[in-house]
């Protein structure tokens, strides 16, 4: 709360000891009688928050500073604090890992599949035109994929392209890159495959194959110190990386936390971790968020990093012009004086002469260097502030790469300059032997940077593409082994769990958010469908079935990695001829269509063939029956045909069940390509919800099933179906 008071001409002196600042301060300096904000209420300090608040009014902010350094060198005291990892050489890349990719590999300019290769260099190219570039990814693998069958975590690594031989020269040319590369780690994932081995001891073999340098620990805020002990033994300098607010207890071992979610106060505030060790590295991430200058904001004034997260889960999440030119000015300063923002010599909110704008001062090394923010939605310009004169010393705007004359006042300095809405700026000050030999062409390249700064803050939008349908040949009739569905004109209503991967379009809904995606809450879509006459096949395609196409046409794929992985010596398993065929990935499923004279099932044909005319929620009616589908309990698949209690309105088997059947459905908006697959399976994983919904499923459900390439999309509990067109 505040109240107003009327102001006269005041000096300036005087005006600041009232601590009244912004558009007030502009004003009374004029001469000009105004009304401005004074605090009512007194500002209390509250070191326990993730970014520590700061006091509205600029008269408390000496106070704020002092009580800042005194709970630091307390709070050491009392958690007899050794920082000894810090000083180890091999960690000092942490504190100036300023910008972390969280990277779905799935991500289609990451994974090339028409090649079968990474394209690392085209995505480090990308990141470094974009954003300024990476200096650390996250290889994020298995979430939001896992649990359509019983791989674990650490299957998803061994599956992708290459393997984990794969991964390690990926690593390796991440490293030729400057780059390091995080594994990351689902606590959570207890559901499927056991190793007969402990996490940690997989963790640890997983960083020493692939030569990663961290571990990104997902949904947890630490590690024990059981986590630091093996990842000495086997990688030294890789390093820890809780997700949230990671306890200060734990500060000493872990070099790097995510600071999600972190709310800053108007004036920017402190982070509390940054704050107490210098050299602990923090990401800041609002991942739903399309504007991101409160995080940049922050991460500028703390001299801190941030998390460039574009692809989330499958959800397109793009950073605008804007704040990725504002991260592309800042990060090249962040790392060319990374021993300033990592060191001791840290002055939070500086003295300015602008409302809305705040500055941290950081030295050593003779040089001063101010990074300042506008909080404003309009730019600022003019007298930014001033600063004690010191001769010899020259001023330089880092951001716009200038050298600038800053106006004489007694034993001060004028700076002039001007901030774009939302944005940033950096002055610098140094005698040019501090300076460095390299310092005209560093001011270059932040000249040419500064040059490309786009301040448009739109959301750059993506356009979710449906691969087109190829009809069949038109028969007059079912074929033998599949059954007639008559035209016919429908809504259809289409259940998806609320995932963080989206739905069907590649933007999230608005107003989602990560808070919406725990409830895991059903969402509808209805569409109103015009269905053609088909025929669709009574059962899903069996091992037997497949294995005649293998022997007629000695097709064999491209990618063979986890194609037909249950069968032995090129034969299905014995007694499981009449099994659905499983490890066949969407286009080993279209090549044995094809060759058949057939098609997949588009996901509505399928769904209609599912539930009838009447839309009802199981292949047999509206409730959950015993004996109508494999539920698991068998504890595999069962024959396509033992379930005839759940055949569907038109005759067909194992529409629940069994296995998730892929549709003609895929979808690419060039950066995530998925289908749907329907049905559910006899696997069902538990203890967690982030895994895919497992067990059988109503006729209405839908899965969004990520896809990237065949030895990771060919799934044990995932066969096929076919259709075929009739006149």
């Amino acid at each position: 709360m505040h109240a107003l008071q009327p102001l006269t001409k005041l000096s300036r002196r005087s005006f600041l000891q009232r601590g009244i600042t912004g558009a007030a301060t502009v004003a009374v300096w004029r001469g000009l009688p105004i009304l401005a904000a004074v605090e009512s209420r007194p500002w209390e300090f509250k070191p326990d928050q993730n970014i520590i608040p700061a006091p509205t009014n600029p008269a408390d902010w000496p106070t704020f500073r002092e009580q800042l350094q005194a709970w630091r060198e307390q709070t050491k005291q009392r958690l007899d604090y050794n920082d000894a990892p810090y000083w180890k050489p091999e960690f000092a890349w942490a504190a100036s890992s300023f910008t972390c990719c969280f990277l779905m590999m799935c991500d289609e300019t990451f994974y090339d599949q028409r090649s079968g290769a990474y394209t690392v260099d085209a995505f480090l190219d990308h990141g470094r035109r974009e954003f300024g570039g990476y200096d650390s990814l996250v290889l994020w693998h298995a979430y939001p994929r896992i649990g359509v069958d019983d791989r674990n975590q650490f299957d998803f690594y061994r599956d992708m392209p290459g393997g984990l031989n794969g991964l390690r020269e990926l690593s390796r040319r991440c490293h030729g890159r400057n780059v390091k590369v995080f594994i990351d780690y689902n606590p959570w994932d207890t559901g499927t495959r056991r190793e007969g081995k402990s996490d940690l001891e997989m963790l640890a073999e997983m960083v020493a194959a692939i030569e990663a340098d961290g571990i990104f620990l997902d949904t947890m805020n630490k590690g024990s110190g059981e986590f630091r002990t093996r990842l000495d033994a086997v990688r030294p300098g890789a390093i820890l990386e809780g997700e949230g607010a990671l306890p200060l207890e734990n500060v000493h071992d872990h070099h790097g936390s995510w600071a999600q979610w972190f709310n800053d106060s108007e004036v920017p505030g402190v982070l509390r971790n940054k704050w107490f060790e210098r050299r602990h590295i923090q990401h800041q991430i609002k991942r739903w968020d399309y504007d991101h200058t409160a995080e940049l904001h922050t991460a500028w004034m703390n001299g801190s990093g941030m998390m460039v997260w574009e692809n989330v889960f499958g959800s397109w999440v793009p950073w605008s012009p804007r704040d990725r030119s504002i991260l592309r000015a800042m990060l090249p300063i962040q790392r060319h004086y990374t021993e300033l923002f990592s060191g001791e010599n840290w002055t939070p909110l500086m003295p300015t002469d602008q409302p809305g704008l705040y500055a941290s001062l950081w030295e050593g090394h003779g040089l001063r260097l101010w990074t300042l923010v506008n909080r404003r939605n309009e730019p600022v310009s003019g007298r930014l502030f001033e600063i004690e004169t010191r001769s010899g010393e020259e001023v330089c705007d880092l951001i716009k790469g200038e050298e600038l004359r800053p106006e004489a006042l007694e034993s001060r300095l004028r700076v002039d300059g001007s901030l774009p809405a939302r944005g940033v700026g950096c002055i610098l000050a140094g005698k040019p032997a501090q300076l460095g030999s390299d310092f005209d062409s560093f001011l270059k390249q932040q000249r040419q940077t500064n040059a490309r700064a786009d301040f448009d803050a739109a959301r750059p939008l993506r356009e979710t593409r449906l691969i087109a349908v190829s009809s069949t040949a038109r028969a007059k009739q079912a074929p033998a082994g599949m059954v007639e569905v008559p035209p016919a004109t429908l809504e259809l209503a289409i259940e998806m769990r609320q995932r963080e991967c989206g739905y069907y379009e590649s933007a999230p809904p608005r107003g989602h958010r990560l808070t919406d995606s725990y409830r895991f809450n059903t969402v509808t879509f209805r569409r109103r469908v015009e269905f053609k006459r088909f025929a669709i096949d009574l059962t899903t395609v069996t091992n037997a079935e497949f294995a005649k196409f293998l022997k007629v046409t000695k097709w064999k794929p491209k990618h063979p990695e986890n194609f037909l992985k249950h069968w032995t010596g090129g034969k299905p398993p014995a007694g499981q001829e009449d099994h659905p065929v499983v490890y066949v990935d969407l286009d080993d499923a279209r090549t044995y269509a094809r060759w058949a004279g057939k098609r997949l099932p588009t996901e509505e044909e399928w769904q209609y063939a599912a539930q009838g005319a009447d839309g009802r929620t199981y292949p047999w009616g509206n409730e959950m029956q015993p004996d109508c589908c494999n539920d698991g309990q068998s504890g595999g698949t069962t024959p396509v045909k033992a379930f005839p209690l759940g055949r569907s309105p038109f005759g067909c088997y194992d529409l629940c069940g069994n296995v998730w059947q892929w549709t003609e459905s895929e979808r690419s908006d060039g950066r995530t390509r998925f289908c749907i697959i329907r049905g559910g399976s006899f696997f069902s994983p538990r203890g967690s919800n982030w895994y895919v919904d497992g067990g059988p499923r109503a006729a209405n459900f839908a899965t969004k099933f990520l896809l990237m390439w065949s030895g990771l999309d060919r799934c044990g509990t995932i066969g096929f179906r076919c259709v075929k067109d009739l006149d």
